[in-house]
């Protein structure tokens, strides 16, 4: 994982349901959430996010390296298929303005709280 955390060997959406399967199994379906911290400094290269890395067997797709609007969509599409996803944290690299401006203005009301780790804290 980025940041020295642990993951799975899987892409966003698998990750999305293996929680979402767990918090099931345990018996805390209605009870728990989901909050992901994105952490997308980490694969922001040449001005696109490379998600790249999430999908290698689409490694030279050009559609994997994504300007603000398709990765806000993106994200859009992660909360629509998962609605559990309460929390997206450092969603945009912490210098990027205009990301951050379009998340929070696009994600208003979509039931989602946005965390600006990197940007309050590394600024």
């Amino acid at each position: 994982g980025d940041e020295g955390g642990f993951a799975p060997p899987c892409d966003a959406k698998e990750g999305c349901a293996l929680v979402t399967q767990a918090i099931k199994d345990a018996g805390y379906d209605g009870k728990c959430k989901i909050g992901m911290d994105v952490a997308a400094a980490e694969f922001l290269v040449d001005g696109k996010y490379a998600i790249d890395n999430w999908y290698p067997e689409k490694e030279k797709d050009p559609s994997m390296k994504m300007g603000i609007a398709e990765l806000t969509e993106f994200y859009k599409g992660l909360k629509k298929d998962f609605p559990d996803i309460e929390t997206i944290e450092d969603p945009f690299d912490q210098d990027d303005w205009d990301g951050w401006t379009a998340m929070t203005k696009d994600f208003d009301a979509m039931d989602v709280q946005i965390v600006g780790d990197d940007l309050t804290v590394t600024n």
